[in-house]
């Protein structure tokens, strides 16, 4: 594997976002998204967040994204709780980019005075728990009845880390 480098996103990098998640979407991922999204609906993602809002990217040496995370603030948990979103190119989850997204993410949403992060995941999303998991993240609240779009019951698991 070559080397990662980490660095924030713009709204110039939002078509690369939105093809990235809609080849989860694609694959039949377990993302919360069922849609494909574009790149209009990533920057309504960035100008939503407002000043605390950040994502950053993981590229390799030849400037390929191959994930990102996203926070920005829970919309239910208060102004000191962000709320994380992760995605890595299909074939690419354990090459420690998740880890080098993270060390920049927990950084950064420091930074932006948030006190605690909140990742919310599906049930049946087994890699995205232990990625939370081994970053440190707790459980803190189960919903087995949360639903998707389309009706599916999947259930929710709510993990918290503590900055």
């Amino acid at each position: 594997m070559s080397r990662v480098h980490v660095e924030r996103v713009c709204s110039a990098d939002a078509r690369e976002m939105a093809d990235l998640l809609n080849e989860i979407i694609e694959i039949g991922g377990t993302t919360v998204f069922l849609d494909p999204l574009g790149p209009d609906d990533i920057r309504g993602w960035m100008d939503s967040a407002g000043p605390r809002g950040l994502g950053v990217a993981a590229r390799d040496e030849d400037g390929e994204m191959l994930g990102f995370q996203w926070i920005d603030p829970h919309p239910n948990l208060g102004p000191e709780v962000a709320q994380i979103a992760s995605f890595v190119k299909p074939g690419n989850t354990r090459l420690g980019i998740g880890s080098a997204l993270f060390d920049a993410t927990r950084q950064a949403t420091r930074v932006l005075g948030y006190e605690w992060i909140d990742a919310t995941i599906r049930a049946d999303n087994e890699n995205g728990l232990a990625y939370y998991q081994s970053r440190g993240f707790e459980t803190y609240k189960t919903d087995p009845d949360a639903r998707l779009s389309d009706g599916r019951k999947v259930g929710k698991i709510s993990k918290r880390y503590d900055l």
